[in-house]
Parts: structure tokens; C-alpha cells; sequence
């Protein structure tokens, strides 16, 4: 089984960005431990703060990869093309969020990729990532 982890924006200062939301761990140290965790799965990972580069990577990825895990990040509550992107490829999505983003601002109530994604894990820390991992594994 092949999982695409794709993040967007700030999600490469993770570690370093309001720790008491996102916590005090880098992603790159996680992804090295869901490697550990799950030996039988091939993980890539994609991050990127500009919108055009996640969208190409979906359409590169999107009709290879047999799940994606995306965290847009801020562009979750304003990229219709993000969902856009994600209706137009065949691989399952998932969108997975850090923080609870419905305990925080009124934006951040609203997706444009909830509607188009297999499911959503929101609010778990790092955590999503594998609980996310854990509901598609064969």
C-alpha cells in the first residue's frame, strides 16, 4: 500500500510554530516514526506554503498513490481549486487537521475539501496522521 502525505502552508514550521496548538515536534521526526510503525506501507511527503504546488502535486500523485493524507492547512477554509483538484483524481483523500479547528476562529469552520475527501481526522495532534493511516490500512 502506497500514502501519500501531503501538507500545506506553516506545516513545515511544526516544532517551531505555537507549540501550544501544533505542538513541539517537527513533522519530518513524525514521519520517521509512522515509517517505524508502519514497515509495510511506502510513505512519501510533500509539503509546500504556495497552493499552485500542492494542486500540481495531487494531479501528479492522485492516480498513483492508493490514499492521501492532506493537510491544507489555511487553504482547507479558501481553495475551491484544492477541492477541485481533489474530485478530479481517483486516489481517496483524507483530510487531516492538528488542531480542532472547530474550537478556534469562525473561518476555520469551513472546508472546501470535506466535501470532496473520504473522511476527516481533525483535532488529535500528530496523532491524525496515523489514526488516519490505522482506518485505511489493509
Amino acid at each position: 500500500m502506497k500514502i501519500s502525505i501531503i501538507n500545506g502552508p506553516n506545516l513545515n514550521l511544526l516544532g517551531k510554530r505555537e507549540p501550544s496548538i501544533y505542538g513541539d515536534q517537527s513533522f519530518i521526526t513524525y514521519f520517521d516514526t509512522l515509517k517505524v510503525q508502519f514497515p509495510e506501507i511506502i510513505f512519501d511527503y510533500f509539503q509546500s506554503n504556495i497552493e499552485g504546488e500542492l494542486i500540481n502535486k495531487l494531479h501528479e500523485i492522485g492516480f498513483s498513490a492508493d490514499v492521501i493524507l492532506l493537510n491544507a492547512g489555511a487553504y482547507t477554509h479558501t481553495s475551491v481549486a484544492i477541492g477541485d483538484a481533489i474530485k478530479a483524481i481517483d486516489s481517496s483523500v483524507i483530510e487531516i487537521h492538528i488542531s480542532n479547528t472547530f474550537a478556534r476562529e469562525d473561518f476555520r469552520h469551513t472546508s472546501y475539501i470535506t466535501p470532496v475527501a473520504k473522511g476527516l481526522i481533525i483535532g488529535f495532534g500528530l496523532d491524525s496522521y496515523r489514526l488516519a493511516v490505522e482506518s485505511v490500512k489493509k
